[in-house]
């Protein structure tokens, strides 16, 4: 079995936009539209994970850097 492809910041942005859009329209299936929000869920809290992985590691690098 392969692990699934963890999408990068971008990536998770762009899919949540595609989302967006798909949301948008008046003809989402209900059940499609579970789903989309459930994945959209998903997506912000790996970008919420990524945002604060990145503010840790620009604040120890500043920190190095004030040594």
């Amino acid at each position: 079995m392969t692990e699934a492809h963890e999408p990068s910041y971008a990536e998770a942005m762009a899919e949540l936009e595609a989302i967006l859009a798909e949301l948008e329209r008046d003809d989402v299936d209900i059940d499609h539209l579970t789903e989309r929000v459930a994945r959209a869920a998903a997506l912000i809290g790996l970008c919420r994970t990524r945002i604060e992985s990145a503010r840790l590691d620009v604040t120890r690098l500043v920190e190095d850097l004030e040594k």
